[in-house]
């Protein structure tokens, strides 16, 4: 069973990622004939989960996060295929390299997929020098071209959910804020545009949601909030 490394909290929106990042490690692992290990992350610009089939390939994917140098970083900057045919005459990655040999880890092929704003990154290592060579046009590249797909899907629909939620929020708490601007109508003798501005400035010049605003004045009538009400009337002048 894969290891999930989140590099950083894990939240319900990033277990996702994760389970499918680590079946995407765990199969091309199986359908790779001289992979010994496999490690696949994803970004899109903040948190970068990760999954490694064995422990000791976490430093390997944590090196090169961190300093952003190695087959990863390079692969998702360019968005093509890194192949590194023998860590012991490779120059290019210095920590990678150290990491990577004092691992047992002889090659490996770093193959990148990107979808709406996602890139995901499959990495195969080898115990062997160049025993990676045919990989990145085997089943390994089909299985990243699906899991990508599937992480594009998901992260769409998880913001289509937020989206409704955010509107299903907004026509609930409707209804509070029409009554707490009648409020401030009537104490201020405005219009209802003049009133939901009182609304807004009470709410950004007291760091308090638009909607808790709303529910004091509707739970207090406006008592005791005359004086800050009129501060914030149309043409008064500011405290």
């Amino acid at each position: 069973m894969p290891d999930s490394d989140h590099l950083g909290p894990e939240t319900p929106e990033s277990a996702l990622p994760g389970r499918r990042l680590s079946d995407l490690a765990e199969k091309a692992v199986d359908c790779t004939a001289g992979c010994c290990g496999a490690s696949a992350t994803v970004s899109d610009g903040g948190e970068r989960p990760a999954a490694v089939t064995h422990p000791d390939l976490s430093a390997l994917v944590a090196v090169q996060l961190r300093s952003g140098t190695g087959p990863i970083p390079t692969a998702a900057e360019h968005g093509r295929q890194v192949d590194a045919v023998d860590l012991l005459r490779e120059e290019r990655w210095p920590l990678y390299r150290a990491v990577a040999l004092d691992s047992g880890v002889r090659s490996s092929l770093t193959i990148p997929f990107r979808r709406n704003g996602l890139t995901i990154t499959l990495s195969l290592y080898s115990f062997h020098a160049g025993g990676l060579s045919d990989a990145g046009h085997g089943p390994a590249r089909a299985l990243g071209e699906l899991t990508a797909t599937g992480l594009a899907r998901d992260r769409a629909y998880q913001s289509a959910l937020a989206e409704l939620d955010h509107m299903g929020a907004a026509l609930r708490s409707r209804p509070l804020v029409d009554q707490a601007c009648g409020i401030v109508m009537y104490v201020l003798s405005c219009d209802a545009d003049a009133a939901f501005d009182v609304l807004r400035r009470i709410s950004q010049g007291t760091n308090r949601k638009l909607t808790d605003v709303a529910r004091r004045l509707v739970d207090t009538r406006g008592h005791g909030l005359e004086e800050e009400l009129e501060s914030l009337a149309p043409g008064a002048e500011g405290p």
